[in-house]
């Protein structure tokens, strides 16, 4: 391996050419351009063989991507923000189709106002499309994980595309020192791609076309949900794999921070965890609260059975989300909560609503708020007010 200082953007494109991607198609989008901008670097200089196919949108590019693979190449696209959302149709007619392609987006925030910063309502709008939802928290992720993507969507029990996700300049433009993989190690850890049939010239095949039973339409997300409950298999798997081969483990669909004698937690998801890390260990050396965080990995698949194993004893839980779903609360916390109650778990639960479109939240902002809400649990033995909006300070 070698050590090289990369943005999250360039881990991301080097994570491309290790696993010998085919076929690249990408619309310019801040703050992910120079993804592909890296990518077409390195095929025009001769050190990437794969083909860049520009097109005049988003949706030309997932379309472009979902025809190479369709063909049997190994294939992928990044986009951010509203060029996802221009793209939202071909997410569900690629998923449909159960054609394995990797997309990275860079988390932006959605208009209007007009903005660039990050949060995650971008990504977040998808997670009914039928694709693979993963975040990374740093550079190393978010280049381990793009590479373990591609096993996974291509593994016969899933053929589902997949998301990587990188919060937009906190890591796509931010640089760190990042474990770059020998080509020959990326060539151990990817086989052969594979998917459920392949469309070559002289073989007519009929897709997408009307079905004679409409129960054919229903078929198909069922076999996606299905498909999508066993992924949670080949994701533990696949990053028991790479941690074999690299020495590197991020844990599979979640990753539990200080979680052996937590008796509060924190859950969250993205690149904010890391601060969320130092918020634990803040709270435990200066207040002596046994704090723990859950960070969530995967969204799809929803890692319901961890959330249970790890809160199923908590005294209290505290969920950050950086998106909103108008008059319920955030994302990940509905699905928290879903997740605890069909389990029969009862306690304490607050939803802290943060971050959004870019607004700034520390470390000490994080500590905080944990400190302030669970002085109220333990006085009252409730939250009193379930959901949250948090814009930084006291």
């Amino acid at each position: 391996m070698v050590l090289e200082t990369l943005t999250g953007n360039y881990a991301v494109a080097t994570a491309v050419k290790l696993a010998r991607v085919k076929a690249v198609s990408a619309y310019p989008i801040t703050p992910q351009t120079t993804i592909v901008e890296k990518i077409a670097e390195m095929i025009e200089s001769g050190e990437f063989d794969a083909e860049m196919i520009r097109v005049e949108s988003e949706h030309s590019a997932l379309a472009a991507v979902y025809g190479a693979a369709s063909g049997g190449l190994r294939a992928f696209t990044a986009t951010s923000s509203h060029g996802l959302l221009y793209m939202h149709e071909m997410l569900w007619w690629v998923a449909g189709s159960r054609i394995p392609v990797v997309m990275a987006v860079v988390t932006r925030t959605i208009g209007p106002p007009w903005n660039i910063w990050t949060d995650h309502s971008d990504v977040m709008g998808q997670r009914d499309t039928g694709w693979l939802i993963t975040f990374s928290e740093n550079n190393q992720e978010a280049l381990d994980e793009t590479l373990k993507l591609f096993r996974v969507t291509e593994d016969e029990s899933v053929y589902l595309p997949g998301i990587v996700s990188l919060d937009a300049f906190i890591l796509s433009h931010t640089s760190e020192p990042v474990d770059v993989p020998d080509q020959e190690v990326v060539d151990a850890f990817l086989p052969q791609r594979r998917q459920p049939y392949v469309f070559r010239a002289g073989d007519p095949m009929i897709m997408g076309n009307v079905p004679r039973d409409l129960k054919w339409n229903m078929r198909v997300r069922e076999e996606i949900h299905r498909a999508m409950e066993r992924a949670k298999k080949v994701i533990e798997e696949a990053d028991e794999l790479w941690g074999r081969l690299t020495g590197r483990r991020h844990g599979g669909l979640t990753e539990c921070y200080k979680c052996g004698d937590a008796k509060y937690f924190i859950v969250g998801v993205g690149a904010w965890t890391g601060d969320m890390k130092e918020a634990v260990d803040y709270l435990r050396s200066s207040f002596g609260l046994k704090v723990g965080l859950v960070k969530v990995r995967y969204v799809r698949p929803f890692p319901s059975e961890d959330l249970i194993k790890w809160l199923n004893n908590a005294h209290s839980v505290i969920v950050f989300d950086r998106s909103a779903s108008p008059s319920v609360g955030g994302p990940l916390y509905i699905e928290t909560v879903a997740s605890l109650t069909s389990a029969g778990v009862r306690l304490p639960i607050k939803n802290v609503l943060a971050g959004i479109a870019g607004v700034d939240v520390t470390p000490a902002d994080i500590s905080n708020v944990v400190l302030k809400s669970l002085n109220e649990v333990e006085e009252s033995g409730s939250f009193r007010q379930p959901v949250t909006w948090f814009y930084g300070g006291e």
